[in-house]
């Protein structure tokens, strides 16, 4: 069965394996997180369970999401994430996910959200080459170069690559391994690097392979 969960970034540390070898981690603390709706195909026409993370004050809610949570008669959470799972039947609303549904050696997809980088040239923000430096170039090197319009149609086509605001993004780091699990505090450590700052939300999602 295919697992998931909402978690948060912590940092990134080095822990030492079996063998004495330095492994640098990202520390996330995932979960609890309570199932808050269940989809199922004959109400929805497809099958997920809804996921809630990290307690907020009724307060701060909508109307619309305090009935939503009255109904699942789950405390109020700040993030909901939706899961697609190929098999629902033995998750129930009110049930409780925590970091111990994974174990060490489960190969995880992280999507979160990128930092943040202001605004980038083309160079920076899409990989563009720069410019020749000479035979009349000009100061222009990093400049994204001619946008191809012409006189028809007159304008830049929507999806043009050119300057303007990085970062931000929905970003998805693929097969990253488990090394450690901290169930008693929720912990999970994730070889390598994945996107967001510190204290940013993650989604967790197992893509069924070993290390």
């Amino acid at each position: 069965m295919q697992k998931g969960i909402i978690g948060k970034k912590i940092g990134m540390t080095q822990i030492f394996d079996a063998n004495g070898k330095v492994v640098p981690v990202t520390v996330v603390e995932a979960g609890p997180c309570p199932v808050t709706q269940k989809k199922t195909m004959e109400n929805d026409g497809y099958e997920s369970v809804q996921l809630g993370f990290q307690d907020v004050k009724v307060e701060r809610l909508t109307k619309p999401l305090k009935g939503h949570f009255a109904k699942a008669d789950v405390a109020p959470k700040k993030v909901l994430k939706e899961f697609r799972l190929s098999d629902i039947s033995g998750v129930n609303v009110g049930d409780v996910i925590k970091a111990d549904i994974f174990a060490v050696g489960d190969m995880v997809d992280v999507t979160g959200t990128s930092k943040g980088k202001g605004t980038a040239g083309a160079i920076k923000r899409w990989n563009f080459s720069r410019l020749k430096e000479t035979h009349g170039t000009g100061p222009v090197a990093r400049h994204a170069g001619s946008l191809g319009a012409c006189s028809d149609p007159s304008r830049v086509y929507k999806g043009k690559k050119l300057a303007g605001h990085l970062g931000h993004e929905k970003v998805t780091v693929q097969n990253l391994s488990i090394v450690k699990i901290d169930a008693e505090n929720n912990l999970i450590a994730i070889k390598g690097a994945i996107p967001g700052p510190k204290g940013s939300y993650v989604v967790i999602k197992d893509t069924c392979k070993k290390a």
